[in-house]
Order: structure tokens, then sequence, then C-alpha cells
């Protein structure tokens, strides 16, 4: 009996594509995955995760430190800034106290250069506390770094102009009485005028030149300058300017002149103290 044979013709297997799938053959897949690596020993998981921390190392510290710099800039003022903020003002204070000395130094340098017959002369710089500039009283209360030689009677420099004189020293700080206060008596000389006369204070922010005959002539807005005073000022240095001229109502023969100060005594923040033939 002849074999019979029989062909069975087998299809080809198609190649699938991955765009094929379903979205559930997808699913199931991931969930076997999932069971695979649920049950599969510790110690196998452990070695896949640190052989993708190896891998990925550079790009995940990439991202740990945009992290923690969003941290830092997130975080509120006060926490981990607190200490840099610190050492940046104290920074800040060492740099305008620097500033401030050049500006004492530079103030200095430049008053020796203007008044070279104060040649023998001593300049301290004193910061302005307090004013009083009424009509019966005219002062100014001063803080002095430097209080060695500071003595009643010495002239007070504001705007590189004489404002006054120490009337008290208390240290550190010393009151400055000045032109202007009723109290104040300084020898001047107006203009070009070879003649001293007494200047004293009236309050208001001025001063009064009496006793001038009006033969002389005096016209308003001529310079004003406190006669050098052995022991105090070697030269004659500006006060003030004539602010009026008229005659005087009591002797029409005399003139009655009001001096104004050179300077806004009232916005002054720092005075300069001359002291003549200093010890140091």
């Amino acid at each position: 009996m002849a074999r019979m044979r029989i062909r069975v013709r087998v299809p080809k297997r198609s190649k699938m594509r991955l765009g094929s799938l379903s979205r559930p053959m997808l699913f199931t897949w991931f969930m076997l995955a999932g069971f695979i690596l649920l049950f599969v020993p510790q110690n196998l998981t452990n070695n896949f995760q640190f052989a993708f921390t190896r891998v990925f190392r550079w790009p995940l510290t990439i991202g740990r430190n945009i992290s923690l710099y969003a941290r830092t800039r997130r975080s509120a003022p006060g926490t981990t800034n607190r200490k840099e903020s610190q050492y940046q003002n104290y920074i800040a204070n060492l740099e305008e106290q620097l500033r401030q000395k050049h500006r004492e130094v530079e103030e200095l340098s430049k008053l020796r250069d203007r008044f070279h017959a104060l040649e023998n002369a001593g300049f301290v710089v004193a910061d302005v506390i307090r004013s009083s500039i009424e009509r019966a009283h005219c002062e100014l209360t001063i803080y002095c770094r430097k209080e060695h030689g500071l003595a009643k009677g010495q002239f007070v420099l504001g705007d590189n102009s004489i404002i006054g004189t120490i009337s008290d020293v208390s240290a550190p700080n010393a009151k400055v009485r000045l032109f202007t206060d009723p109290a104040s008596k300084i020898p001047v000389r107006i203009g070009k005028l070879n003649i001293d006369k007494v200047m004293q204070g009236s309050g208001n922010d001025s001063a009064k030149i009496q006793l001038l005959s009006t033969k002389h002539k005096v016209n308003v807005g001529d310079k004003v300058v406190a006669r050098k005073k052995p022991g105090f000022l070697d030269a004659s240095m500006i006060i003030g300017t004539v602010a009026r001229c008229r005659r005087d109502d009591a002797n029409p023969l005399l003139w009655d002149i009001t001096v104004k100060p050179v300077c806004d005594i009232e916005r002054l923040n720092s005075v300069t103290v001359i002291i003549m033939n200093p010890q140091d």
C-alpha cells in the first residue's frame, strides 16, 4: 500500500510592529513586567539600580544641583542666607567708615592748603549733634572724636568761614557759641577799612557792628573778617558779609551795620575746630 504524503503549508509568521500592538496588550505586558520585578530577588534589583545610577550619574547630578539651587532661591530671608547677609552688611559698614575717614583727611588737607598762614595750627573735625539758633540763644553741640586740645575760646570753622568759638568742653562733646549769639563779641574788620571794631551777636542769625563813623564808606556785600587773636587765630579769616547798612537811629553820625554768616549754619553736618600750637 502506497504511502500518502500530505504537505501542510504553514504560513510565514508576519513581522509584528510595535505600532500595531493594542493598548490592552501593552498594559498586559507592563503588568507582567511589574510582577516579575516584584518577585525577583532583592540582590538582583539592587544590582539593576546601581547599574542605572552609574549610567545616568551625570544627568542625575545636574538635576540634583538644579533642585538645590531652586530651594535656596525660594528659602525665606534670614534662614540659609542670614550669615551671608551679615557679612555683606559688615563689609558695607567698613567701606562707609573708610569713605568717611577719606573725606576727613581730604578736608583737612584742603584746609592746610587754603590757609598757609595757619601753619602752626591743628584742625579737629567734629560732627554737629544739635543746633539751637533762636533770637536769644545761638549755639551748636558738637561731638569730637579727638578731644585732646579742645579749649574755650578756640575758633570754629563752617564751610571755611568762622562761625563762632568754643564756649564749653565736656568730652567728648563741646558747645560752640555762634557769633550771632548776643553773648558773643569778636574783633572784626570790614572790607578794606583798616579799622578794628567789635561785632556783637544780635540773635536772629545776625550780628551788629556799631560805633563806626559814617565818614567811612560801607556797602552791602562787603566782607567782614575776624581779626587775628594771638594764641587762638594767627591770621584774619572771613566771618560774614554786610547785609544792611544804615544810619544809627540814636546817632545819625554812626553806622548801624548788620552782618550775616556766609554759610548756612543750620545745615552744617560737621565743623572744624582750629587748635593753635597743638601739643601732638
